[in-house]
This record gives structure tokens, C-alpha cells and sequence, in this order.
């Protein structure tokens, strides 16, 4: 025990007793945090600016809607399953090393899928996207915590934070402007200019912070295990509309992930270095935290999904007018983030976290009562308030998370709390990805039908609900003008039926998370900083 104690110990307590001004380039803390922010900015940007491009990259590829669903499930779930992973590997290798590793496979990867002309192919990169992001993202925070005084150590997390927040927000926004004036392919490109300055940025400024007793080794079936049971989960939620709810190969991989969840809770209290210390849980605020940033991200970036398609293909706007439409959302999160934190310091994080989540529970649910013909004006009430919603949540996440959290676990409840988003943003898409395939399955045929439109083959309805999951009237070429109005109608009123459905679901995960939020509370080992320094 007291070796893993140690282990886990080591990386928060820098060779110095107190961290001095660097002198020179390499190891000044501010040029670092300027290093590392280049490279988080990249991850945080491609979590949400592929949103945008999604409706462009389906019709230029030919993607069905579930391969759509997999150009965001297998960046989040690989981003988020190699996480705390990756935070090992930073221990034992170094912190700058894993982080310009990180660094260079993420655009190298980016610009893999730039150059791909399958969906397949796209998907894979995103995975190995996904992968060398999670890379990039504890290592960064290492970095922070080894090279800040802890005087200063947490205006550099705050700022850090902000990074990623301002990132995810303008995503869409960039995303718009770039495939409307370049192409999607763009949105991929960008990220090799970026990171070969991340790179060479990091290699000049970047100073090399090891643990002095690094891990030994890396449970290694506690990683298969996890990535079993989130496979099988979010693989059989997005599979479940084609196989059926009912269907014995949908509860097979439910099954198989509920059984593989098991293994790996009970294999995590016999190993000496686990992946995940199930003690962390013991902690009902901690555990809380946890569950709160899974919640807002399935509320969030799963409505997120179907805003982009709602605004171009139902709306028939460009790509940057869609970004545009969404700045209140991007706009009040950048605006309302320093307030909430500011609020948090004062009051705590559990009266802003329950407010937030009640502000996003309500835009959700105004986001339900759209229609086709809704205003731009009345759009961005809501995109507004729940950009309201989201800030004092992400902000506030990562105080109650790691601030509960022992000392020597705090780089693991660091990148628990990264990871619990990236989870809750794959199972958002799929969860109400399902809800909408499911909707639009039940409601197009009678739709079709009470317009006095020809009858469809069973393989015309089963494309002709294809289309209409993403809010694309199936109009075939050569259709009289007439006809292909009332498919247009038929499609667009049945596409709003199904994202309204999503956006209720959302809202009731939102009103379920304004209770989870009322069980956090300050850390109790918020000056874990201060500690780490004289240990």
C-alpha cells in the first residue's frame, strides 16, 4: 500500500520544493501554459467543430446516419477510455514527452481523414484521433501542476479551463466558416499547421517533469475490460433502432457490457495499480461531480447533434450561418464562464451547478418546441440559456471533482472528470441518436400515408427514414414539383417530431442532474496545491 501511495504521490510533488521563476525559455511557467494551451486548444476545437461539418460530410460521402453517429461516438469514446490510460503513461515516460506525442499523432491523424474518401476511413482516424488527444490532455495538466508555485497554480488551471470551454464553444463557428468557404475537409487541415507550431513551441519551452518513483506497470485488463463495456454499451444503443429493442443481439451486447463493468469494478480492488481507485467513489461529493459532467454532457452534446442538422438541412442554412445562429450558445458560455467562477469561489459550487443545470433543463426543454418555421429570434433565446446553463458546470466540474479527491489521487480524479465528459458526449449522441431513429421509424410511415403520398417499397422506407433521421427530404430526381413539396413537408414536420422527442429526453436528463448537483460541495482538499509543495 505504501508503495502505490507513492507512486500516486510523486507526480504532484515537484523535485523542488517550490517551483522558481524559470530563467530562461524552457520551463517558464506561463510560456508553458501558452505551450500547452495550443495543443488542448486543437482536442477541445474537434470535439464540437465536427458537428458543423457532419450534414456536409454525410452527403459528400454517403455515410448513413449511424456512420455519422460514429464520427463523434469514436473520437469521444476513444478520448475518453484512453484517458486516465494516458495519464499513466505520463507518469512513467514524462509529461513532455507523451504530450508531443500527443501533439504530433493528433494532427498527423487529422490530416489522415482530410485525405480519406470513405466513412470508414474517416471513422478510424477519428478513433486514433481520439486516442493521441488523450494523450495530450492530463499530460498538459502535469505539466501545469509541476511547473506553477502554488500560489499560482490555480489562475493557470482557471485559464486552462477556459481554453477548453472558449475552444468547445467556437467550434461551431469555425467549423461554419470553414466549410462553407474551403470544405470539410478544412475543418481536419487546420490541425496540422497548428500542431507543427504546438510541436516546435513545446519542444523549445516545455521542461521534462517525471515522478521520482514512476509506475511499474499498467493494468492492462482493467483497460480491455472498460473499453469492452463501453464498446458493447454505446454499440448496441446506436444498433438498437436496426436490430430492434427487443432483439436478443441488442441485450447480448447490453448484457456484455453490464457483465464486462463487473469484471471490471471487481478487478480494479485486487490490482496494485488499478486504472481507476474504486476508493475515489467512497466520496458521495467526488462521485456526484462525476456524474453530473456525464449528465450535462449527454443534455449538451447530444442535443448539439441534432441543432446542426435542424439549422441546415430543415432551416436550409449555409454552414456559417448555422455557427452564427449558434453564438448565443458559444457567445454567453465564453461571457458567463469567468462569472461562474467567480460565483463558485464565493458561495460555493452547489447553488451555481443546481442553477445551471436548471437553466439547461429549461432550454432543452424550449429547444423541444421548435418548428420549422421557428425565428431566428426565438432560436436564440434558447441557444443562450443554455449557454447559461453549461458554464457554471464546466467550470464548477473540476473543484468538485478533484478538490474531493486525496491528494495522491488527485491526477487520476483529474482525468476521471475529463473522461466522465467524453463518456457523456458518446452516449448523448447514441442515446439520442436512438430516441430519434425510433421516432422517425414509428411516425414517417403514417406521415407518408396521411399526405396521400405513393406507398413505399419496405427498402424505400428504410432509406427514406435514413434521410429523414438527418432532416433530408427523400426526394428523388425527376419528382414533380408538387410531390416533392409535400415530401419535403412530410420529412421536415417528421424530423422536428423525433428531435423534439430528443430534447425532452435531454431536458429530463438535465432536471435529474439539478438533484445530482445539490450533492456536491467545496473539496475538502481544495489546497491540495499548497500540500503538494511541502510533501
Amino acid at each position: 500500500m505504501t508503495s502505490q501511495t507513492t507512486v500516486d504521490t510523486a507526480p504532484q510533488t515537484p523535485e523542488p520544493p517550490a517551483p522558481t521563476p524559470a530563467k530562461g525559455l524552457r520551463g517558464h511557467p506561463w510560456l508553458t501554459l501558452f505551450s500547452v494551451a495550443i495543443g488542448v486548444m486543437m482536442v477541445a476545437l474537434d470535439g464540437t467543430i465536427v458537428a458543423i461539418a457532419n450534414p456536409a460530410i454525410q452527403k459528400d460521402l454517403g455515410a448513413s446516419f449511424a456512420d455519422v453517429q460514429w464520427i463523434t461516438n469514436g473520437y469521444f469514446l476513444a478520448l475518453a477510455v484512453a484517458l486516465i490510460t494516458a495519464g499513466k503513461l505520463g507518469d512513467r515516460f514524462g509529461h513532455r514527452q507523451t504530450f508531443l506525442i500527443g501533439v504530433t499523432g493528433f494532427a498527423a491523424a487529422s490530416g489522415a481523414i482530410g485525405l480519406s474518401h470513405s466513412i470508414a476511413l474517416v471513422v478510424v482516424f477519428r478513433v486514433l484521433q481520439g486516442l493521441f488527444g488523450a494523450l495530450l490532455m492530463p499530460a498538459a495538466l502535469g505539466l501545469l501542476r509541476a511547473t506553477f508555485p502554488a500560489e499560482k497554480l490555480n489562475m493557470a488551471i482557471g485559464i486552462w479551463g477556459m481554453v477548453i470551454g472558449a475552444s468547445t464553444a467556437g467550434g461551431p463557428i469555425i467549423g461554419g466558416l470553414l466549410v462553407e468557404n474551403v470544405s470539410w475537409q478544412s475543418v481536419f487541415f487546420i490541425n496540422v499547421p497548428v500542431g507543427i507550431v504546438a510541436l516546435g513551441i513545446g519542444i523549445v519551452i516545455l521542461k521534462d517533469h517525471r515522478a521520482e518513483k514512476a509506475p511499474k506497470s499498467f493494468d492492462v485488463l482493467g483497460i480491455l475490460l472498460l473499453s469492452t463495456a463501453m464498446f458493447c454499451l454505446v454499440w448496441a444503443i446506436i444498433q438498437a433502432p436496426t436490430w430492434g429493442w427487443g432483439s436478443g443481439l441488442t441485450w447480448l451486447f447490453i448484457i456484455g457490457s453490464l457483465v464486462a463493468f463487473g469484471l471490471f469494478a471487481f478487478w480494479e480492488t485486487k490490482v496494485k495499480e488499478p486504472l481507476v481507485p474504486l476508493g475515489l467513489f467512497r466520496s458521495v461529493p467526488l462521485s456526484a461531480g462525476v456524474v453530473l459532467m456525464a449528465l450535462m454532457a449527454i443534455a449538451f452534446l447530444g442535443g448539439l447533434f441534432f441543432v446542426t442538422f435542424y439549422l441546415q438541412n430543415v432551416h436550409g442554412m449555409s454552414p456559417v450561418d448555422a455557427g452564427l445562429h449558434l453564438l448565443p450558445l458559444t457567445g454567453m458560455m465564453i461571457v458567463a464562464s469567468p462569472l461562474a467562477g467567480v460565483v463558485i469561489t464565493k458561495v460555493g459550487p452547489r447553488i451555481p451547478l443546481a442553477a445551471g443545470m436548471i437553466f439547461t433543463t429549461v432550454a432543452m426543454f424550449g429547444m423541444s418546441t421548435l418548428e420549422t418555421g421557428t425565428s431566428s429570434f426565438v432560436m436564440s433565446i434558447w441557444f443562450a440559456l443554455l449557454g447559461m446553463g453549461l458554464a457554471p458546470v464546466m467550470v464548477g466540474a473540476t473543484e468538485v471533482i478533484v478538490g474531493n479527491a486525496p491528494m495522491e489521487l488527485s491526477g487520476v480524479a483529474g482525468g476521471l472528470q475529463q473522461a466522465s465528459m467524453q463518456i457523456g458526449g458518446s452516449l448523448g449522441t447514441a442515446v439520442l441518436g436512438a430516441v430519434m431513429a425510433s421516432k422517425v421509424s414509428n411516425d414517417l410511415p403514417g406521415n407518408w400515408t396521411d399526405a396521400g403520398l405513393p406507398p413505399l417499397t419496405p427498402d424505400q422506407a428504410d432509406k427514406a427514414a435514413e434521410a429523414v433521421q438527418v432532416g433530408v427530404p427523400p426526394v428523388a430526381p425527376g419528382t414533380p414539383a408538387e410531390i416533392a413539396a409535400k415530401i419535403t413537408s412530410v420529412a421536415h414536420d417528421t424530423f422536428m417530431s423525433g428531435m423534439g422527442l430528443a430534447c425532452l429526453v435531454a431536458a429530463g436528463v438535465g432536471a435529474v442532474a439539478v438533484f445530482v448537483a445539490l450533492l456536491t460541495k467545496r473539496g475538502v482538499n481544495a489546497d491540495a496545491a499548497d500540500a503538494g509543495v511541502h510533501i
